[in-house]
């Protein structure tokens, strides 16, 4: 869900190219997030947490800058371009867990990640004919996800709405700032109904995708929710032939396969495992 969720934020992202400035939609992605999450918080009785702990800030700065590269890339690149650049983020999080956390991958993980990004690149090779800038700034925004997904694991004690709501504080600060700082605050650009309503869509889905991630990663090994995670691309390949009428080449097939294979093995995987310690649980 929380990948349908977040694909369909990006062909609404992409929709607003030309429509307002790929700054605005981060802030009201921002915005919106933090209104909703904060609301969320207080009706459930749960705390709003803000100062500590520290690697709540470290997850909250990393998503941020990940959030403002990802708008930036979505306004200037093809959907799936985007997202699947962006989505690279598996392999960074498998180094980092080994190097950082002494966590070394399975073999199972170390095959999974591999077919996956196999497969995402096949399905980007043959439309990587866009924006090279915007690339780089995706391949970064990849990285931060990184640090911030990893972050999540850590924070599992927390509730992920409270976890959710601190991220889109920091964002909307950060959005707002730099809005400020090139003076487009001061002259607003006339928008339309239309893309108002686009920028509600942002707003809602990209809230809904996040909040589904969040308790995704606190809950699970952040590898193999990173693989499942990958499903973002075959949404956003969808959103791309339905909208935009681009056309499936047999290259984009083969990388589609190779992305739902590990996908679908990891999950069913994972779920064995977990009846598994159940019923062992049990008297």
């Amino acid at each position: 869900m929380g990948a349908l969720s977040l694909s369909t934020m990006a062909a609404l992202a992409h929709a607003l190219n030309g429509r307002c400035d790929w700054l605005v939609v981060a802030l009201v992605r921002a915005t919106f997030m933090l209104a909703t999450t904060a609301t969320l918080v207080r009706a459930s009785g749960a705390s709003l947490v803000v100062w500590r702990p520290r690697t709540l800030w470290i997850r909250s700065l990393a998503g941020s800058f990940s959030l403002v590269c990802n708008f930036y890339a979505l306004t200037r690149l093809p959907i799936a371009d985007a997202v699947t650049l962006m989505n690279v983020h598996p392999l960074w999080i498998v180094l980092i867990s080994a190097a950082v956390f002494r966590r070394p991958p399975t073999r199972g993980e170390v095959v999974g990640v591999a077919c996956g990004l196999t497969g995402v690149v096949l399905i980007e090779r043959p439309h990587m004919d866009g924006d090279r800038l915007a690339a780089v700034v995706a391949l970064l925004s990849s990285m931060s996800t990184a640090v911030a997904m990893l972050g999540l694991h850590r924070l599992r004690q927390i509730d992920a709405r409270a976890v959710v709501a601190h991220f889109a504080g920091v964002a909307s600060v950060i959005s707002a700032t730099w809005l400020f700082l090139r003076g487009d605050l001061l002259s607003p650009r006339p928008m339309e109904g239309a893309t108002l309503w686009l920028l509600l869509g942002v707003g809602a889905s990209g809230t809904l995708g996040q909040i589904c991630l969040t308790r995704a990663y606190a809950a699970g090994a952040p590898a193999k929710v990173a693989v499942v995670g990958l499903t973002q691309v075959v949404f956003a390949m969808g959103f791309d032939v339905v909208l935009w009428g681009r056309p499936l080449a047999p290259i984009a097939l083969a990388g589609f396969a190779l992305v739902l294979t590990p996908t679908t093995w990891l999950s069913i995987r994972a779920a064995h495992k977990l009846a598994a310690g159940a019923a062992s649980s049990e008297p």
